[in-house]
Order: structure tokens, then sequence, then C-alpha cells
């Protein structure tokens, strides 16, 4: 059983994670407690009628508005076959998706996609086009994903990955896939990039 602890981050936030997890952030778990500008406790409430509750400062009137974040992940192939990696991180260890991750603030999306990718299988990308840009109801992440070529590198797995490998469209473990992104991206790069091979 995994031992959930909750830190409190120091600055009016906290978050939870397992002992697994330690240091992984769960943005759909994070909750200001304290008003960043002032240090005064924060109250719920809502500000417009058609928009979800507010965390709100008595004191200054600073209002949180929670930004989703942004990941990046790429495509590609090695011999005809699509490029996944298995999570060594949370949230969804052990299971497959292409490598990505969030993109830093001052970074572009392309660079990120393009770091991640060498951070994780060590491979060199050149962007082709983008694929497309996912996002869900209740989900704090978007993810933008794009379609790559292969330009150099091993494939291996970088220190947040358990294993790498590439699967033709049959042999992708469907089953064992990371997030709803995953599933829908690959359905869509196989449908526009690889159709002779359905």
């Amino acid at each position: 059983m995994q031992k959930t602890i909750c830190h409190d981050r120091g600055d009016g936030m906290t978050n939870e994670t397992s002992s697994r997890t330690h240091g992984f952030q769960n943005h759909e778990d994070i909750h200001y407690r304290f008003c960043p500008v002032c240090g005064h406790a924060l109250e719920t409430q809502v500000i417009k009628s058609l928009e979800p509750e507010r965390s709100v400062c008595r004191r200054c009137g600073y209002v949180v508005y929670p930004n989703p974040k942004v990941a990046v992940g790429t495509l590609g192939t090695l011999d005809g076959k699509i490029i996944l990696l298995k999570r060594g991180i949370e949230p969804a260890y052990g299971r497959w998706v292409f490598p990505g991750g969030y993109v830093d603030r001052g970074e572009t999306v392309e660079a990120a996609g393009i770091r991640e990718t060498k951070e994780e299988v060590n491979l060199d990308v050149k962007i082709e086009s983008l694929l497309n840009v996912y996002s869900y109801q209740g989900r704090p992440v978007i993810v933008i994903v794009y379609a790559v070529r292969v330009i150099g590198g091993d494939l291996r797995a970088g220190d947040e990955t358990i294993d790498v490998g590439t699967f033709g469209p049959e042999e992708i473990p469907w089953q064992e896939l990371a997030f709803p992104s995953t599933g829908d991206a690959l359905r869509e790069y196989i449908n526009r990039y690889l159709p002779s091979e359905l």
C-alpha cells in the first residue's frame, strides 16, 4: 500500500504525493490556502454567476485563477514502427506513452518536445507537423502533440523511463496506455501517417 503524504510547500499551496512519487506534483490536487500577495487566508466565493468558485483574499482582493498546465508530446517512427516508452514516474507509472512532458515557462512548445524526446528516449528529432491539441473536461493539462522525424541518437530509456520500444499499430499495448490523450493521438497519427498499416 502506498503512503499518502500531504506537503505544505511553503508557498501557500499543498499537494499530495505517494512515497513512490516523491517530488511529483499532481496538478489536480494543488490548492491555494493563503494569498500569495499578502499571506492572508483565502476564502472561496462565486465572483461571476457563470464561472466556478474562486479562491479570494478578503484582505487585499487578490483572486486566484488556476491556469492549465501545458504538456507536449512527439510521435515518430523507427524502421516504420511507432516509438513508445514505459513511464518510470507518476502519474501513470509503468504505463506506455509517447515521449513528452511539461513545457517550461519561456520555452517554446517545439523546443520542449525536442528536449523531452532526447531526455526520455535519447533520440534527436525534427518536428514535421502539428498532429493535434488535446484537452479534456475536468483535467488541468492541455497536451500538444507533434509528428516528428528521427534525425539522430540511439533509442534507450532515460532516467524517468522504465523501458522503450517500437510498435506497429497492431502491436501497441492499447490496454496499457497512460492517458486519454495517448490513445487519441496514437489513433490520429496512425490514420494520418500509417494508413497502410491498418
